[in-house]
């Protein structure tokens, strides 16, 4: 696929990791657009960005995205060929909190909130834009953002399921959507530098966990910008999770 042929899809777009992707694309693909639920997000940038078409969207709902996706493609007759699957939380807990007083259980509403969020919302928007993408025959691209936590990590039992279920939906679609012309894929990176790890993570357990990457720092930005890419450019790239992770095992 020519990067600048693609209009580019990014869910979760207004802020961390899709920010950055928004912003390393945005000159070079033919459109992008953004679905966020953070307004104030989506506004800031529109002014940086003019260029780029926001859609406030909670993508936990499956109401509001079959609205929103619907209003997307009665724009302009406008075609989506590249789904890029961002929005998502990080949540740290374990199974049991044995410090803690009173229950001491993972807390339920946690993992509901941290399963829409990360799994609900790819099964929402995805089926919301490949059947479009059946209707148009059009040749489309899924980018699954998942996580080195898919393995399995201490202390994200509700994050790490998501993430595992994130890459077995990965393959099971580009067995089934293959055949009709669209890749399903996926990026697993290990710890990144950006808002999100920074608020989930003590500043102490991020020196432990760039420590323990054998590359000696936590991944870039740029560096994930740089994997979206790749894989929209490379046609024979499917069905796969791309780990990126410098090296990392957890």
């Amino acid at each position: 696929m020519k990067l600048t042929e693609q209009v580019i899809l990014v869910t979760g777009g207004a802020s961390g990791i899709g920010r950055h992707v928004v912003e390393h694309l945005h000159d070079e693909a033919r459109e992008l657009l953004v679905l966020d639920k953070n307004r104030e997000a989506l506004d800031e940038l529109r002014e940086s960005l003019p260029g780029v078409k926001c859609y406030p969207c909670d993508v936990t709902s499956a109401e509001d995205v079959g609205r929103t996706v619907d209003a997307i493609y009665g724009a302009e007759s406008r075609v989506v060929t590249v789904l890029i699957n961002n929005a998502g939380i990080i949540h740290s807990e374990p199974l049991i909190s044995l410090l803690r007083n009173g229950d001491k259980r993972h807390s339920v509403d946690a993992w509901h909130k941290t399963i829409d969020a990360n799994l609900n919302s790819v099964f929402y928007v995805s089926a919301a834009v490949v059947a479009k993408m059946v209707e148009k025959r059009t040749k489309g691209l899924l980018i699954n953002i998942s996580s080195i936590a898919a393995n399995g990590n201490r202390g994200q039992s509700a994050y790490a399921a998501t993430k595992a279920a994130v890459n077995a939906l990965t393959v099971t679609w580009s067995l089934e959507l293959g055949p009709v012309g669209i890749r399903s894929t996926a990026i697993a990176p290990g710890f990144v530098d950006c808002p999100s790890t920074r608020k989930a993570l003590t500043e102490e357990h991020v020196q432990r966990w760039a420590k323990q990457t054998p590359l000696g720092r936590l991944g870039r930005l740029e560096e994930v910008a740089k994997s979206v890419r790749f894989i929209v450019e490379n046609d024979f790239f499917n069905g796969r999770v791309l780990e990126l992770d410098g090296g990392l095992r957890i």
